[in-house]
Order: structure tokens, then C-alpha cells, then sequence
């Protein structure tokens, strides 16, 4: 399955964690499609952001079960990207940062 540089990108994470890792190691999370491959993500990031990425780490992140009164769902799976910047590169989240 052929995917676009907008579809394998759904968002970028912003959590404490991924924070930390951003300052600490230039490493940026972000919430991709469940199918895309490893150089997917990394042409998407390259070519959507303008920089040049050194490693990708991936994994499935377990959708969660949830309770409404008596009935039970489940939160969708989804897949979760971590990407590593060359030295000196950075990418801008938001506006102002």
C-alpha cells in the first residue's frame, strides 16, 4: 500500500516524556499510520519538516479497554514513531518554541 507524506503522519506527541527525550537526545514522537514502514516515516519527516533524520524507532501501542456504566470498548491500537535528528537540527512543533 502506496501511503503520501500526509497520510503516514498523524500528529506529533506532546507528552512529558517525549519532551525530555526531545531536549535530551533530539528525539521527536509523533503518531503515524498502523502501516507505515520505518523509510516511510523518515521521508515523510525529512521531506514534511526539512531535516535529516539519524534513526527511527517504532512500536504498536495497545489500544485500552474502557467502561462506560456497563458497557465495554476498546480504544483502537496505533502505532507510535520516535524519530532522531542529525546534531544541529531541531523541528519546530509550534509556533513561538
Amino acid at each position: 500500500m502506496m501511503l503520501m507524506n500526509q497520510d503516514v503522519m498523524k500528529r506529533p506527541l506532546v507528552t512529558e516524556k517525549s519532551e525530555r527525550a526531545r531536549e535530551e537526545n533530539k528525539q521527536y514522537a509523533f503518531e503515524v499510520h498502523r502501516d507505515a514502514t520505518k523509510i516511510q516515516v523518515k521521508q515523510a519527516v525529512e521531506k514534511l519538516y526539512g531535516v535529516h533524520v539519524t534513526s527511527i524507532h517504532t512500536s504498536i501501542m495497545r489500544g485500552k479497554n474502557k467502561r462506560v456504566g456497563r458497557s465495554v470498548g476498546r480504544r483502537p491500537n496505533w502505532k507510535k514513531a520516535t524519530v532522531t535528528l542529525k546534531d544541529g537540527e531541531s523541528i519546530t512543533l509550534f509556533e513561538g518554541t
